[in-house]
């Protein structure tokens, strides 16, 4: 503010308190702090009303410093690319110690810039084999979720086109052991053995023909985890007619589906993420799995049930609504129709 606004402001104070006024009722009219009014009149009376030359910054960094924390970028700048771990690695190297963002504040004035790391290339999902078709039991994927309280993981293998949970293992260990064990029982379950069987002698050919009968049994989807990926689980696939399909790197969309199956467990049953006995998690996980498969409505399903989807019910059960859905309105219609003009129960004639 300028030193004549300040001295008309005091003027306009004086007078009002040779009026009678008080310093505090003045300066509330004149909406002036009361502090600032006193140190005012304390800079009137030693003839500096007037504002002072702004001065640097009292903590500003020394010349020596800003040389540091240049020698600091040129020579670290590369590796630690962050001017908050160029400011550590200053203390760290007894060179120099100011906070990140003075350094920052440095670097700025300087118009040097640290380094970014490069983003990883993008890549595009594989495309599923042209043989397959979308239709139950024709692609599995599976994965492995883990009960830290139980020290257990649980591999489960999930049907892609109809979300059924066909089944799961529980065990302290993650390899190829569990993966083979629970195909083994998911084709059993869902009797798919016989047609292993009959393609024994064949060639497996993710490529081949959907008439072909020598194609694949079905397409595994996983992501590329040791015990996904191991010769022995190879070895097992290709003697049991089973195509690989393999998510991107890194790339936990690619298997979707598991991990949202994993998520609603894990979210709604919450107290199986507190058992601690392996046995009880086995049993609870069983029923968890009925229950998920024969009476949970499934939004991707448009709301029929998983078993209902695998069993080709679904096509059937979605066109009973939407049937259900129009005979319902036409009675509405005929009904509010046929009451059109006649007193309701509240004495109003047209009310619906």
């Amino acid at each position: 503010m300028d030193a004549s606004v300040k001295d008309g402001l005091l003027r306009l104070i004086d007078r009002a308190r040779r009026g009678g006024w008080t310093l505090s009722d003045a300066c509330g009219l004149l909406q002036l702090s009361r502090v600032r009014a006193h140190r005012w009149l304390v800079r009137r009376e030693e003839g500096r009303l007037g504002d002072g030359r702004p001065g640097a910054a009292m903590h500003g960094l020394l010349e020596e410093e800003v040389r540091a924390v240049v020698e600091l970028f040129e020579q670290w700048g590369d590796v630690d690319r962050s001017h908050r771990k160029l400011a550590h690695r200053g203390s760290y190297t007894n060179k120099v110690w100011v906070s990140p963002s003075s350094v920052l504040r440095v670097l700025q004035d300087k118009g040097l810039r640290l380094p970014r790391p490069g983003r990883p290339p993008r890549t595009q999902r594989r495309r599923l084999p042209e043989w397959v078709e979308f239709r139950p039991n024709q692609v599995w994927i599976f994965d492995t979720t883990h009960f830290t309280r139980c020290r257990m993981a649980a591999l489960a293998i999930m049907d892609l086109v109809s979300r059924k949970w066909i089944c799961e293992v529980v065990s302290a260990e993650e390899t190829h052991t569990q993966v083979i064990v629970a195909f083994t029982a998911a084709l059993e379950a869902e009797g798919l053995m016989e047609a292993v069987a009959a393609r024994a002698d064949g060639l497996v050919d993710a490529g081949t023909d959907a008439d072909n009968p020598v194609r694949p049994v079905l397409l595994a989807m996983s992501d590329n985890g040791p015990q996904m990926t191991s010769g022995h689980r190879r070895e097992f696939m290709a003697l049991h007619a089973i195509a690989q399909h393999f998510g991107r790197p890194h790339t936990p969309t690619d298997q979707a589906w598991i991990e949202t199956l994993f998520g609603h467990v894990k979210a709604e049953f919450g107290y199986l993420c507190r058992i601690g006995e392996p046995a009880r998690l086995r049993a609870e996980l069983a029923s968890v799995r009925e229950f998920y498969n024969k009476v949970g409505l499934h939004e991707a399903l448009d709301y029929v049930t998983p078993d209902d989807e695998h069993e080709g019910r679904g096509s059937r059960i979605r066109k009973e609504r939407q049937a259900g859905l129009e005979q319902a309105r036409g009675r509405r219609l005929a009904w509010n129709r046929s009451q059109k003009g006649r007193p309701s129960e509240t004495g109003t004639g047209d009310a619906v």
